[in-house]
C-alpha cells in the first residue's frame, strides 16, 4: 500500500486542525484497561439495520438505548477506544456514558444478530478482528484480519461468521464466530489480484464486505478495483468461491452497497466519482448488475459520498457526503428499480463518515469525523423526511456509530 492511498483512507477528513476534537467534551472515560459498567448493554434479541433499515412493528422501545462510536485512537485527537453512550429513542436525544479501552483504531462496528457481541476492526497495518461481550463489556480477544487496514466488517446471517474487508491489501477475510461469540482463526482469505488498480489507484482496496439478504451470498466492495466480488460462502468449511463480478465505469471509486428490502435490486455509492448507482442482482446466481450513475445532488465538487441506507419499508433511501456535509434523500421507485433524487439536508457536522438506522428504523445516526460529533435525525416513515433531533453528540473523531 503507498504512502497516498493510506493518507487518503485514513487521514482524509481526520480533522482540520489538531486540536478540533479535543476542544470537544468527550464521553466520560473509564481507568484504562476497566471495563465500563454494564449499564447499557441491549436487551432486544434483534440486531440493528445498518444497511437496510429495520421495519418498524409495535411501539418504540422505552428508555435508554445504547449507541457505540467507533473512532481512530492513534490520531491528534482521537478518542481512547469504542465510545459509550445512550439515545432516547424518542428524542434521538444522545448521553454519553464512557469509553471501552483495549481495542486500538476501532473504526468500524458491527453487532451479532442475537444482539449478544459487538464486533471492531482495529484499522492498522497489522490489522486485527475484536469481540466484545456485550453483557459485561468483556473482551473476548483479537484475531488477525490477515491485511492492512481493515475498515469494515459484518456478521453473516448464520450468526457463525465474520467478515472483514482489508483495505490496505484490498483482501477479504472470515473467521469463524463460536457460541459464546468469540471469534476462531480465519479460514479464509481472499486478495483481489485482478482486475488491475483503476485510474488513479495504486492496487486493490476492499472497502466493504457484506451478505445478500437470503445469506445465499456474500459480496465484497473494492474502490481500487471498481469491482464488486461474489462469493459463495461455504457454512461448514468458513471458505469462498468467487461467483461473479461487476466492474463500475473506470474510476468510479465503489465503496458501500446496500440491498432493497426486496433482494432484487441494491444501491451502489462510488465514492470518487460522487456517483451513486442502482443495481439488478439475482439471488440464485449472485451475479450484480450495475446500472447508469446517478447524482448525489452534491454539484460538481468532490464529495466522497460515504455510506448510502435504504429504509426497512423499501420507499427511501439516504446518502452521506462527506465534502457537501449533506445526507441526500431518494425516492425508491418501481419495486426497487429506480431511484430519484429528492433533496440534500445538512447533516449538522463535518464530514459525515458513516450513518446507521435505530433498530426500530426511527432515527438516523451520522458519525461526522471532522467535527467529532455524532448527529441524530428523526425519521417520518411517510414522507422519509429527515429532521434534526437537535445538537449533536460530542465524541473525538467520530467515525462509526451504531445504534441497538
Amino acid at each position: 500500500m503507498s504512502r497516498a492511498d493510506w493518507s487518503r483512507r485514513r487521514f482524509v477528513g481526520t480533522l482540520t486542525g489538531a486540536a478540533a476534537a479535543v476542544a470537544l467534551p468527550a464521553c466520560g472515560d473509564t481507568p484504562p484497561g476497566e471495563d465500563s459498567p454494564p449499564g447499557d448493554s441491549p436487551t432486544s434479541p434483534k440486531a440493528p439495520g445498518t444497511s437496510t433499515g429495520p421495519r418498524r412493528e409495535g411501539g418504540r422501545p422505552s428508555g435508554p438505548r445504547p449507541l457505540y462510536v467507533g473512532t481512530y485512537t492513534s490520531v491528534d485527537g482521537g478518542g481512547k477506544g469504542i465510545g459509550l453512550a445512550t439515545y432516547d429513542p424518542a428524542t434521538g436525544r444522545i448521553t454519553g456514558t464512557g469509553t471501552l479501552t483495549g481495542v486500538g483504531d476501532p473504526s468500524y462496528l458491527a453487532v451479532h444478530p442475537d444482539g449478544r457481541t459487538l464486533y471492531a476492526v482495529s484499522e492498522r497495518e497489522d490489522g486485527a478482528v475484536t469481540a466484545v461481550r456485550l453483557s459485561d463489556r468483556k473482551v473476548l480477544g483479537s484475531r488477525s484480519a490477515g491485511g492492512a487496514s481493515p475498515c469494515h466488517l459484518s456478521v453473516h446471517p448464520d450468526g457463525r461468521h465474520l467478515l472483514s474487508a482489508n483495505y490496505g491489501s484490498g483482501s477479504v477475510a472470515v473467521h469463524p464466530i463460536d457460541a459464546s461469540g468469540a471469534l476462531g482463526e480465519r479460514t479464509e482469505l481472499v486478495t483481489h489480484s485482478s482486475p488491475p488498480p483503476g485510474p488513479g489507484q495504486q492496487g486493490p482496496h476492499a472497502h466493504q464486505f457484506i451478505s445478500s439478504p437470503d445469506g445465499g451470498h456474500v459480496l465484497a466492495v473494492d474502490l481500487g478495483t471498481d469491482t464488486v466480488y461474489t462469493y459463495r460462502l461455504d457454512v461448514g468449511a468458513g471458505t469462498l468461491t468467487e461467483v461473479a463480478r461487476a466492474g463500475t465505469r473506470p474510476g468510479a471509486g465503489p465503496r458501500h452497497l446496500t440491498f432493497h428490502p426486496g433482494g432484487r435490486y441494491a444501491y451502489l455509492a462510488n465514492e470518487v466519482d460522487n456517483t451513486v448507482a442502482v443495481c439488478a442482482y439475482d439471488p440464485g446466481s449472485g451475479r450484480l448488475t450495475i446500472g447508469e450513475a446517478q447524482s448525489t445532488g452534491t454539484g460538481t465538487g468532490t464529495s466522497y459520498p460515504a455510506q448510502i441506507l435504504v429504509t426497512g419499508n423499501g420507499r427511501y433511501a439516504y446518502l452521506a457526503n462527506r465534502g457537501h456535509n449533506s445526507l441526500t434523500r431518494y425516492a425508491v421507485e418501481a419495486d426497487g428499480a429506480r431511484l430519484r433524487l429528492l433533496d440534500t439536508v445538512p447533516v449538522g457536522g463535518d464530514f459525515p463518515r458513516q450513518i446507521a438506522f435505530s433498530p426500530d428504523g426511527a432515527l438516523l445516526f451520522a458519525a461526522n469525523q471532522r467535527s467529532g460529533t455524532v448527529s441524530a435525525f428523526q425519521v417520518d416513515e411517510e414522507s422519509g423526511a429527515l429532521r434534526s433531533a437537535g445538537v449533536p453528540f460530542a465524541s473525538p473523531v467520530a467515525v462509526c456509530a451504531l445504534p441497538l
